[in-house]
């Protein structure tokens, strides 16, 4: 059993984190996981008018279906692709891979070549998002961590603020092929800062491992069943998402059994605390998914502008990077063992006062209140995500362990995301006919989902301290220096 020794990281500052040495390599990961977060949602807001020109209507949900199930796919590679290629060639195969999707979307004539696209765009965001969590060991030193992560974190607060804003632009002008062909050229720009910025040595220091196969296979089509789901009705929607569990717990047996694995070993065996630092990301992350119907709710409840409930639904994502930032630099660890579990706790009150305020005929006062509510929700999410994070990057010193742990974060937020959405649906629709009925529905569930968090977080962090002391007691003594 091994551990990662605490480091000092009270000095560092966000000013350390964009200083002459590391601010281009933090560009870089950044940029990788701000594009799949703004891809997400310039592509939800272009849908309607790329359908009036190309056609496809009854293609509609797999624009989502291929991106994610692409997503989940590279996600689960990373590993293998940074010790074949280094970080460099990993980077500009993502960025110009992702612009390449983007450009094929742009041109698409018909609806079958823009799924190309989007499945080019979701292999290359999957790899970009898990490459920015497994990088950050290699490019930068252990005290600028925390602060990286949390900046990570961020990112995709500000792409659901901007992708929005990005795609309802250009749909207004009618110029959705126009949006794509911006995503492209930041990915180009991306690619020549990686190219020059990212050492070509930099690699994880073991050879490229076997793909476990028919895992990543249980898990990629566990991923599209739920994805379909979140879109089909009655009693389809729970033959899927059931078929998509039973995907998942196979998954979760070939893993246990099997040697060559997903996520690391010691994630299903032993005391390792990886499952649930795992479990409480997985939480943040499925409960997050709420903001898909937040618009929705602000204009059918409470009569708002597209505008206005466009920003209702960035609130969330708003608080989630308030939270972020204000907790990255927390490195005192009796504080940092409290915010961890203050998040899911944060998280959950203000979705039960998001879902309390949801009223007939409400008054500005009380719209005023929901957007405080959904900040609220958010920083839960955005102060447990600053620390989380950073825990499953040290579990282990050894190398192959770390790289696998990290990428595996992408990959649990990418799957949560897929269930959370389909079960957001499943309640969406459950709470119906009356909009009312299914914003209440939908809060005050995910409220409960979000407070079994708090278990959780004490579990994971009773597992971490165990695992760290009897690391430490593992570790040969010092020998004295003569004199």
């Amino acid at each position: 059993m091994t551990g990662k020794t605490e480091v000092d990281e009270s000095r560092a500052g966000w000013g350390d984190l964009f200083g002459k040495e590391s601010r281009a390599p933090v560009i870089v990961l950044a940029g990788g996981v701000l594009l799949f977060a703004t891809n997400v949602y310039v592509t939800t807001s272009l849908l309607p008018n790329a359908i009036a020109d190309i056609g496809g209507a009854d293609l509609y949900s797999w624009t989502m279906t291929a991106f994610l199930v692409a997503s989940v796919i590279s996600s689960m590679l990373v590993n293998n692709t940074l010790a074949r290629w280094g970080a460099r060639a990993s980077y500009l195969g993502g960025f110009l891979g992702f612009a390449a999707g983007s450009a094929v979307a742009s041109l698409a004539p018909t609806m079958p070549v823009l799924l190309v696209g989007r499945a080019v765009q979701g292999l290359s965001a999957g790899l970009l998002a898990g490459l920015a969590f497994t990088v950050i060991r290699m490019v930068l030193p252990p005290r600028l961590w925390q602060r990286s992560i949390a900046l990570l974190s961020a990112m995709w607060g500000v792409g659901n603020v901007f992708g929005p804003v990005i795609g309802g632009v250009f749909a207004e002008l009618g110029m959705w092929r126009a949006a794509f062909g911006v995503l492209a050229v930041g990915a180009l720009l991306l690619s020549a800062l990686a190219g020059r910025t990212l050492p070509a040595h930099a690699r994880t220091e073991t050879a490229p491992q076997r793909v476990p196969g028919f895992a990543l296979a249980l898990l990629s089509a566990g991923a599209a069943a739920v994805s379909i789901a979140s879109i089909v009705h009655g009693l389809a929607t729970g033959i899927l998402i059931g078929v998509g569990l039973l995907l998942v717990g196979g998954f979760v047996l070939r893993e246990r059994s099997a040697t060559v694995t997903v996520l690391p070993a010691m994630t299903y065996r032993g005391r390792s605390p990886l499952r649930w630092v795992y479990a409480a990301i997985v939480i943040l992350a499925f409960v997050s998914t709420i903001e898909t119907f937040l618009p929705l709710f602000g204009q059918r409840i409470g009569g708002m502008s597209p505008l206005g409930a466009g920003l209702l639904g960035a609130a969330l994502s708003w608080g989630w990077s308030l939270g972020s930032i204000l907790n990255g630099g927390v490195t005192r660890p009796s504080i940092t063992r409290v915010v961890r579990i203050a998040g899911p706790a944060t998280l959950g009150v203000g979705l039960l006062l998001y879902g309390t305020l949801q009223t007939e005929h409400p008054g500005d006062v009380v719209i005023a209140g929901w957007f405080l509510a959904l900040v609220i929700a958010g920083s839960g999410i955005g102060m447990a995500f600053a620390h989380w994070v950073p825990s499953a990057l040290r579990v282990s010193e050894d190398e192959q362990v770390a790289s696998k742990a990290s990428a595996g974060i992408n990959t649990s937020q990418l799957i949560a995301t897929a269930y959370g959405s389909a079960s957001a649906g499943v309640l969406v629709s459950v709470g119906g006919p009356c909009v009312l009925g299914s914003a209440h529905a939908l809060s005050f569930v995910f409220a409960a989902v979000a407070l079994i968090g708090i278990p959780i977080a004490i579990r994971a962090l009773r597992s971490e301290q165990r695992w760290h002391a009897q690391a430490s007691a593992d570790m040969p003594p010092k020998v004295p220096a003569r004199a």
